[in-house]
């Protein structure tokens, strides 16, 4: 076999992270090819083009802001955008940047291998083909890999079944159907609001009930774009926590409502009217969560909070049965991801949605006519729709065979849980960034400014070992241990680990059971990124002299 071409970069997929990662690193200079799974670009975005699929971030802060002409030029409809104005976006930007020719699409990397010898990668990919490239990135999102069901009697369906994660291009048509909609968090709630004015009916399946806020949506109020826009760098900074809020309580971003300070320093009125201001406001889930400091670390105030939500549910949903179904307990608010809806909790008042409880009595099996529980109790359907999540975090990776050092692979090295110095590198594993890897703030964070974060990270540390001869760069075992032990101790003093969440992995049978998140704060991370690059990239060991070739230049045409 012919050896194969020999680049500095490779990164995996197209979404937010990897088309900003190309961009960046062909700016700076360097060769790279990405390549993307789907037939177009777009991540997550690509994929969750379901019904109902919205973010529920403010578009004015969910998008980037490496580009101050982009920011400037690009408006937004909604103050959230739906899934087909981001994909729109992100195809913008690919074109005004020309990112587009830097992929391969409907190309999967199927195996990556560290070769010792010539300290580069070898990549593979599911159309037979190799690269080699010095670095491999991977920017395939921590809500990649769906996780599809595997309930006894799938293939006797005689319907037609869908996964939220694995949308159908083509229209699906949902008029006078009987539909049952399989999971209630963000991906079933939504679908769920969408589709329950269209059908004949709609049963919704529900384990364990989901904390939803209003969003109220709404189009972008261009008065407010403007403001925005006049000083985007420093609401981008103020919302990074990079400063500080004009004024707690106030909405002195337009991103976000600053935290009051501790609930224990307000009465019960107060702390119940600062709730209500946030519900009625609806500035979404993350704001109503920090609605005071110690939200997530203080059990008294955040049940204040759980039982501020359950009474909005009560007050909404008309069937007390109902309402009490569909009101979560016995885990804190927000250690679950918080979802943000638009008449989700309304929609159970209609003659033609009911709800059904499936921790009480599971679902045993798919039937060739609809779904069967535990009891024998039985649903006709002609759809059905499973919004069942996601491996989270880890899921996309190790579904690639990646071997690192000694032929270690990844997915071993994880088998207890992951670990990665900064959720950035994996000690064993030379090279090889992760892109909001487990160990980073990621998923509680605004996830478009991190993967910049960590794109421009990237690009200084290739950057660096080019000017001074490195070969290798990779975490020291030490560094990576303290770091896992810092990420854990982090979580424990908050009440996110009290839940049986997708952070830790609880949605997959038989995945170790860690918290993957840093809770400390996506300015906290950003901090400590630049303490360790200004001290000369602490915990990394930098190895060895560049080649003396000039490596191919393919992808950077």
């Amino acid at each position: 076999m012919a050896e194969p071409p020999t680049i500095d970069a490779v990164v995996i997929g197209a979404g937010f992270g990897g088309l900003y990662m190309v961009h960046r690193l062909r700016e700076l200079g360097f060769s790279v090819q990405g390549f993307e799974a789907a037939a177009d670009l777009g991540g997550v975005w690509y994929w969750n083009n379901y019904p109902g699929a919205r973010c529920d971030g403010e578009s004015l802060a969910y998008s980037y802001s490496f580009s101050d002409a982009l920011q400037q030029d690009w408006s937004w409809s909604e103050r959230y955008g739906g899934q087909p104005e981001i994909l729109r976006y992100l195809n913008a930007v690919a074109d005004r940047f020309d990112l587009r020719r830097l992929f391969r699409f409907s190309t999967r990397v199927l195996a990556a291998r560290w070769d010792e010898d010539a300290a580069r990668w070898i990549v593979e990919t599911d159309d037979g083909g190799q690269v080699a490239a010095r670095f491999l990135i991977s920017a395939s999102g921590c809500l990649s890999a769906a996780r599809v069901p595997d309930f006894p009697g799938m293939e006797t369906f005689s319907g037609e079944s869908y996964h939220t994660g694995q949308w159908p291009k083509e229209p699906v048509d949902f008029a006078g159907k009987r539909v049952a909609v399989v999971g209630t968090g963000s991906s079933g709630i939504q679908i769920v609001t969408a589709i329950a004015p269209e059908v004949a009916s709609l049963t919704v399946f529900q384990r364990t009930p989901n904390f939803s806020v209003p969003a109220r949506n709404r189009s972008m109020d261009r008065t407010h774009e403007a403001r925005v826009k006049a000083d985007y760098r420093g609401y981008r900074d103020e919302a990074r926590g990079l400063i500080l809020p004009k004024e707690a309580g106030k909405p002195a971003s337009g991103f976000n409502r600053p935290p009051m300070g501790s609930g224990h320093d307000f009465t019960a009125a107060e702390r119940e009217a600062e709730l209500l201001a946030r519900w009625n406001h609806g500035y979404g889930g993350a704001p109503l969560l920090f609605a005071f400091r110690d939200m997530m670390t203080d059990p008294e105030i955040n049940e204040f909070a759980a039982d501020f939500v359950r009474a909005r549910i009560r007050e909404t949903v008309a069937d007390p049965a109902t309402a009490e179904l569909l009101s979560p307990k016995g885990y804190p608010l927000g250690a679950k991801r918080i979802c943000v809806d638009t008449g989700y909790y309304e929609t159970f008042n209609r003659d033609n949605v009911a709800l059904v409880d499936v921790k009480a009595d599971p679902i045993e099996r798919i039937t060739p006519s609809g779904i069967m529980l535990a009891s024998g109790r039985a649903f006709a359907v002609d759809t059905i729709v499973f919004a069942t999540g996601y491996d989270a975090m880890t899921g996309a990776l190790s579904r690639i065979d990646i071997r690192g050092r000694n032929g270690q692979r990844l997915r071993d090295k994880w088998a207890e849980g992951p670990r990665a110095y900064l959720g950035l590198m994996a000690a064993g594993f030379p090279n090889l960034f992760l892109m909001t890897g487990p160990g980073s703030p990621s998923v509680i964070s605004n996830v478009v400014d991190s993967l910049e974060q960590h794109a421009d990270l990237i690009g200084d540390a290739l950057t660096m070992m080019r000017a001074a001869g490195h070969i290798t760069i990779e975490p020291e075992r030490d560094a990576e241990d303290r770091w896992v032990a810092h990420v854990d101790d982090v979580a424990n003093t908050t009440l996110w680990p009290r839940a049986a969440s997708w952070y830790k992995g609880c949605n997959i049978p038989g995945k170790p059971q860690v918290f993957m998140v840093y809770v400390g704060g996506p300015a906290a991370y950003r901090r400590i990124c630049d303490e360790v690059k200004a001290d000369g990239w602490r915990g990394f060991r930098l190895a060895g002299q560049a080649p003396a070739r000039e490596p191919a230049r393919a992808g950077a045409r």
